[in-house]
């Protein structure tokens, strides 16, 4: 029997599709992720389970939805005793590696899984290191306490680009040792987990990758003057609130922005330096590599940034390659529509492992021969009270990034809302909220007009009110129960 290929996947945090030009930037190449799309398969329509952290690692991991694992807030993280992709690999032989942002893993049991465990959070280390980082980390500490300590250009973000070199920042750490982990691997196969913390908050990065995008090179998205008047969505004005950038100093709004992009570019150098070491050791051929992000950002978007629980496209939609000399379709872009829970079904699939029932997932198309699919979904909340404009209100003022942070976990829990997403139509439900949206990308690509209450879109409403309904269904139970011969 052929031996089984390795696993490397490279997951970037917050990182919306369009903040690289392969997905439609006009401003921020990525050569490296280019390079990798070139010996692999692009998704052009790939999407988070969830948009936040937690539940769309959890739900990566285990592809399963967060409504059927329970890990609907970034302080519930990986049930105990579940049979995600990393206990499947270790029983299957393979060496397990994390390498960065953890946010998943909680249980001793899962983290001893792992042979390599090397986490950092962002502001620094985030837990024991096993083995020990393979050089010395004053310089890591030093840029670091700056992503703690930096001091806000307003109420709503802050910004920075020091003169620390690039190995000192989280990104450039985390490649190195990956690169090492590499070095080191000899004949085992491994599955290697590079979490890399950017682009999130804080915006942080190396001054000479901020330099890249000068105010005069970014391309603002378009803003609509009463996107957020008292016909949106009450969750969507709350989050306006906090988020909505359109008061502040516009310098500083493009100065995030080169922050932000700046990250993008040191993470796409830091793909490239992992690719360069499979090439010299050798391993490329025998090892499928994957990129993604877990959600998306803003980044000027609708006026604002950061996240927060609504499903425009700049935080659900986010980058996917899987790809694998020889193994799969190289140079090729897929415009199905894809999500991160089929990742991991995609790659049992091309390793010849079983694919667990429980699993929601399945193995995507031209990488396998299964049939493309025409809707994908998302969901936020776990059935808490709406979080409302008298809430809000109830919080000292200026509103910003300390309300952001005050009403964070209530927000996180509010809600039943989910998203249909097909080619043409966005739809979004929630029953405990005050108003749906739909928003007709064939003719609003930038999400700006909710066409909701338009009488010629009812059937629409009514066919995608339906998918919702036959996936939450379809979704409910994850455990598979023994059934008779």
């Amino acid at each position: 029997m052929a031996r089984r290929p390795n696993v490397l996947i490279t997951m970037t945090d917050q990182q919306k599709a369009t903040s690289s030009h392969l997905y439609g930037s006009t401003f921020c190449e990525t050569p490296s992720l280019e390079r990798l799309a070139n010996e692999g398969t692009l998704f052009e329509n790939a999407f988070t389970p969830h948009p936040l952290c937690v539940p769309a690692r959890v739900s990566f991991w285990l592809s399963q939805w967060p409504h059927t694992h329970g890990a609907r807030r970034n302080e519930t993280l990986m049930p105990p005793g579940v049979n995600h992709a990393a206990r499947i690999w270790s029983d299957h032989g393979y060496r397990l590696g994390l390498i960065g942002k953890n946010h998943c893993f909680e249980t001793e049991e899962d983290i001893d899984l792992f042979d390599t465990w090397l986490p950092v959070g962002h502001g620094g280390m985030d837990g024991n290191s096993r083995p020990q980082w393979f050089r010395p980390l004053d310089g890591f500490h030093a840029a670091n306490a700056l992503r703690r300590d930096m001091e806000r250009q307003n109420p709503r973000f802050g910004y920075a680009s020091p003169d620390y070199p690039p190995e000192d920042h989280s990104t450039g750490l985390i490649a190195g040792q990956a690169v090492r982990f590499l070095e080191e691997q000899g004949d085992d196969p491994f599955a290697l987990w590079v979490s890399l913390p950017d682009p999130h908050e804080p915006w942080v990065c190396p001054s000479e990758y901020a330099a890249l995008f000068p105010r005069d090179r970014i391309d603002m998205p378009p803003w609509r003057d009463d996107e957020f008047d008292e016909s949106a969505p009450e969750r969507n004005r709350v989050l306006h609130h906090m988020l909505g950038v359109r008061d502040d100093d516009i310098d500083d709004v493009y100065g995030m922005m080169a922050v932000y992009y700046g990250m993008v570019r040191q993470l796409d150098d830091a793909l490239g330096s992992i690719l360069d070491a499979l090439e010299r050791l050798g391993l490329r051929k025998d090892t499928i590599v994957v990129f993604c992000s877990d959600h998306g950002d803003f980044m000027g978007e609708h006026a604002m940034q950061c996240k927060g629980g609504v499903f425009y496209d700049c935080l659900t939609r986010v980058p996917l390659v899987i790809s694998w000399p020889g193994g799969v379709p190289s140079g090729a872009r897929d415009s199905g529509m894809a999500n991160l829970v089929d990742v991991v079904p995609t790659l049992l699939g091309l390793q010849g492992i079983e694919i667990p029932r429980a699993m929601h997932g399945r193995p995507l198309p031209t990488v396998t021969d299964a049939p493309p699919r025409d809707v994908t979904f998302s969901e936020y909340g776990a059935g808490g009270p709406p979080f409302t404009l008298d809430d809000l209100g109830a919080l000292p003022r200026p509103w910003g990034r300390a309300a952001l942070i005050a009403s964070l976990r209530a927000r996180e829990a509010e809600g039943r809302r989910k998203m249909a997403r097909t080619a043409d139509w966005k739809y979004v439900h929630d029953p405990m909220g005050d108003r749906d949206e739909l928003y007709d990308l064939r003719a609003d690509p930038w999400e700006l007009r909710n066409v909701v209450d338009d009488p010629g879109a009812a059937s629409t409403v009514a066919d995608m009110a339906l998918r919702l309904a036959d996936w939450s269904i379809a979704t409910e139970d994850a455990t598979p129960v023994p059934l008779p011969d």
